[in-house]
């Protein structure tokens, strides 16, 4: 089966009509324009495809009718020789008017290429690449010499010029694979703004204060040596710097003005401009009004130090008041959940595009990005900078004239495959060379109380099915909007409800009615899960959210044996809105719910409504032992240790039995990654952050209740076997006692 990439999509949002009008005029503003829903990173008033980029939608500049063919592919342009000996704009000034003249058009032309960026032949197509990317590739100087082009770096750039453009960002939170050349890229970044910058401060942060001096050191200060004269402010200070990166006076800023200008006694005005690093802690550059932050290696940051803290301190560095002025390019593999990956994940997370507050603003404030593994893998990027994803039928050639004979994909299965029987050495790899967010951030197998090496079968197979409709989202209604008649199911993109399986219609809404309770008709059927809350609202805004999971049993009907088929894990603005969810799933399931009865408004919700019958009793005791609120509403509560421990073995059971490879070769049928990411970081001492172990547990449990039940305690009279001794004296007889 061919590879089918999903990084990133052509789009048309908006109008053929539209743009074309809108170009004719050029009206296409750089910036977020909020009509249309769109980033325009065009600066020439003129757009032509539009790319949605991890659901960032971005508007591309129109392409020119002409554009550059160098060998169908991008080729390094040749630094004239005449140029470059030329040093700085003090030597320029000492040639002679003709040769200025001579140059004049190459350095505008250049100077325009920084500014709107380029557009090239790349195999036939026509390729554009930002500003910042260009100058990457043509003035910048890595380890290995000119970095050579690829696809990945250039929706790379893309996406980064979007974050720059959009006012509403302070910039991307970047989920990479090693050597997928991001210091070098953020360093030729930081030297790119800090040449055409006036009076601006940049700034390197990473795992550890050595790491950002090496970054800077190593990277920066070789990136801007290599720029050619017309680019290149003059330096304050020495020519490799330790510590800081000087454009000041008596450095002065370049324009391009001052660079054709042929009087020799024109006074070229100061840059002011610095580059610099600081050692890693929660409070670095706290204070300071920075125009660029690079942070790298920003999910290694280890104990005590803190990104989430430093990042909200960072954060007020590039804005005033509401206006943001500076970004934030931050990117990192990741670590093992506690040694830093926990607190990345978050920030991660926290940036998604698709999740605003009214501000238009994510959580963080920034954009996430993540690039598969397999767009950036060295060895399997051909001579065009395209990723080899399938094993090619013919030669196909890599940058440096080597064939390429296997696809990246094939390439990492092997790697996969080699190391099954090591599970803390296989998640290294996923950690390293993740294809998917799930492996980023795969934890260490000694952290978890399940089977962790199972669960992570089930997520692998899980993330091949991804584009497959083994999940639909959607929501319940009830039917006509009468509430208590009969409970439908439409999906929906925007609803709460992930579901594998729905009942055939003579299951649905199945319903007994006993003294005037209603029951639910399919108990044999399933049962449902469910950790509830009781307060709408919390003073941090965010609180645990509320769980719900369904499992069948293993039954004669039309259902799955032994799956999970239903999950739903939100916090609606309401408590009633998640009590009125979970009441009509159970109805259109008919089956019961076992709930936690601590946390009680969802249960007499249930009983006030008339659904006392679809919550269940503690399985663990009889009637007759169960307290008036148990009788009244059941439920079962999470106090006791005896539950906390009858709990976890009851999920690792059914991971043992039902997930990943089972005992007859194929894999279980746990489609949510979710709850299988909560159940390998569960915490039996501190439950209250998995919502989804705890509700997918207590459905385990709903369903295996006779496992549960306690045997009645009969008491039976002791037999009185003494043999009855009589006294003959007298006339009567007595017993002897």
């Amino acid at each position: 089966m061919m590879y089918e990439q999903s990084l990133y999509k052509i789009i048309e949002p908006i109008k053929l009509t539209t743009i074309s009008r809108l170009n004719k005029n050029k009206k296409w503003v750089y910036g977020y324009d909020k009509e249309h829903d769109v980033v325009v990173i065009s600066k020439t008033g003129q757009i032509g495809e539009i790319y949605q980029i991890q659901n960032l939608k971005i508007a591309l500049p129109k392409a020119p009718s002409v554009v550059e063919n160098k060998n169908n592919k991008w080729t390094v342009s040749d630094y004239p020789k005449e140029l470059k000996n030329i040093k700085s704009i003090f030597d320029w000034r000492e040639y002679p008017d003709s040769f200025k003249d001579k140059w004049e058009g190459y350095i505008d032309e250049e100077f325009k290429r920084r500014e709107d960026g380029h557009w090239f032949k790349n195999k036939n197509v026509n390729t554009y690449i930002t500003g910042t990317h260009y100058m990457y590739l043509q003035w910048s100087k890595i380890d290995v010499g000119p970095p050579d082009f690829r696809e990945s770096n250039r929706l790379f750039f893309i996406f980064w010029e979007a974050c720059k453009a959009d006012s509403r960002s302070y910039g991307m939170c970047y989920l990479k694979n090693r050597r997928s050349g991001f210091s070098f890229m953020a360093s030729g970044e930081t030297v790119n703004l800090a040449t055409i910058t006036g009076d601006g401060r940049f700034g390197i942060l990473s795992k550890s204060g050595s790491d950002a001096k090496k970054m800077f050191t190593d990277k920066v200060v070789p990136i801007s040596l290599n720029y050619p004269f017309f680019f290149k402010p003059i330096q304050d200070g020495m020519d490799r710097p330790k510590t800081e990166l000087a454009y000041r006076i008596p450095a002065s800023r370049l324009t391009k003005k001052s660079i054709q200008s042929k009087d020799r006694n024109e006074i070229l005005e100061g840059l002011d401009t610095t580059i610099d690093w600081k050692n890693t802690g929660d409070n670095a550059y706290d204070g300071e009004k920075l125009q660029l932050l690079v942070h790298d290696e920003s999910a290694k940051w280890l104990k005590p130090d803190n990104i989430l803290n430093n990042w909200r301190v960072t954060k007020t560095c590039l804005r005033l008041g509401s206006r943001i002025i500076g970004k934030c390019m931050m990117g990192s593999t990741s670590n093992a959940l506690d040694k830093g990956g926990e607190n990345y994940k978050d920030l991660y997370y926290n940036s998604d595009v698709t999740k605003r507050n009214r501000n238009g603003q994510t959580r963080s404030g920034l954009y996430s990005l993540f690039i598969p593994m397999e767009w950036n893998y060295e060895g399997f990027i051909d001579e065009y900078g395209h990723p080899v994803f399938d094993t090619p039928k013919t030669n196909v050639l890599s940058p440096q004239g080597d064939i390429i004979e296997i696809g990246v994909i094939e390439h990492w299965n092997n790697e996969v495959d080699g190391l099954k029987g090591d599970q803390d050495a296989l998640n290294e790899l996923y950690r390293q060379f993740p294809r998917t967010e799930e492996h980023a951030f795969r934890d260490e197998t000694k952290s978890s109380i399940f089977n962790l090496a199972k669960i992570y079968e089930q997520i692998d197979y899980n993330s091949d099915l991804r584009f497959s409709n083994v999940i639909t989202r959607g929501s319940f209604a009830w039917e006509n909007g009468i509430k208590d008649s009969k409970v439908v199911f439409s999906p929906n993109e925007s609803g709460r409800f992930l579901v594998t399986w729905v009942p055939p219609r003579n299951l649905q809404n199945s319903q007994s009615i006993r003294n005037g309770i209603k029951y639910p008709g399919n108990e044999h059927v399933g049962a449902f899960g469910c950790d509830s809350y009781d307060i709408s609202g919390t003073t941090d805004g965010k609180g645990s959210k509320g769980a719900l999971h369904g499992l069948t049993k293993f039954s004669m009907e039309d259902a799955p044996p032994n799956s999970f088929f239903l999950q739903y894990i939100a916090r609606p603005q309401t408590a009633e809105i998640f009590f009125e969810d979970v009441l009509m799933a159970c109805i259109f399931y008919g089956m019961p719910i076992l709930a936690e009865n601590n946390k009680p408004r969802l249960l007499y919700y249930f009983k006030r409504r008339g659904y006392r019958g679809y919550s269940m009793n503690r399985p663990d005791r009889l009637w007759a032992k169960l307290s008036s609120t148990e009788k009244e509403i059941g439920g079962m509560p999470n106090s006791s240790e005896d539950i906390k421990q009858a709990h976890a073995a009851a999920i690792e059971s059914y991971i043992q039995k039902y997930v990943g490879i089972k005992d007859d070769g194929e894999y279980g049928d746990m489609y949510f990654n979710e709850t299988l990411n909560d159940w390998s970081r569960f915490d039996v001492n501190n439950r209250t952050k998995f919502d989804a172990t705890i509700s997918s547990g207590l459905a385990i449990m709903a369903c295996n209740k006779n496992m549960y039940h306690p045997s009645a305690e009969v008491e039976r009279k002791k037999l009185n076997l003494t043999i009855a001794r009589y006294t003959n004296s007298g006339s009567t007889s007595q017993i002897i006692k």
